[in-house]
């Protein structure tokens, strides 16, 4: 299956807005969610550093926000 052929499958599954965690399960399901954003985010800004385009830089500011989300959630939890 190509990428693009992915991507098309994905865009056709509802968003019912869980929240996915790649980690093994852990008692800190929140904990687990900001770091795996952190980890994301860290990644984006690697590759907007690499190739600074305007869409890497929007890819970036994205994983950025839902790091930020997943730190708010993370004090309120805490």
């Amino acid at each position: 299956m190509s990428v693009d052929e992915l991507r098309c499958l994905l865009d056709d599954v509802p968003d019912t807005r869980e929240l996915v965690i790649r980690r093994a399960d852990t008692w800190a399901p929140v904990l687990a969610a900001w770091r795996d954003a952190h980890d994301d985010a860290a990644l984006a800004y690697r590759s907007w550093l690499g190739s600074p385009t305007p869409a890497a830089y929007a890819a970036y500011r994205a994983a950025q926000d839902r790091e930020d989300a997943a730190q708010d959630a993370l004090a309120t939890a805490a």
